[in-house]
């Protein structure tokens, strides 16, 4: 089981979920209508390391986590 968690104005719960790869993870969120467009502007990370491979293997425990655009200065 891994966790995702929503940063930001995302403005959703944290879900756990039993997915391989992060592909599955990206695939099982967009089913999600809520997410669809917050999805395509994110950047992931992966136990709190930005990653871009959706390939990566997960393991039992891992945290991704989907990070939303900022600016500010």
């Amino acid at each position: 089981m891994i966790k995702v968690e929503f940063l930001g104005p995302i403005s959703k719960a944290a879900i756990e979920m039993e997915a391989e790869t992060l592909a599955e993870v990206s695939a099982k969120l967009k089913e999600d209508d809520t997410l669809t467009d917050w999805l395509d502007k994110c950047a992931v990370a992966l136990n709190d390391t930005m990653v871009n491979d959706l390939t990566i293997t997960l393991k039992d425990g891992d945290k991704v986590s989907i990070l939303p655009p900022v600016c500010g200065g």
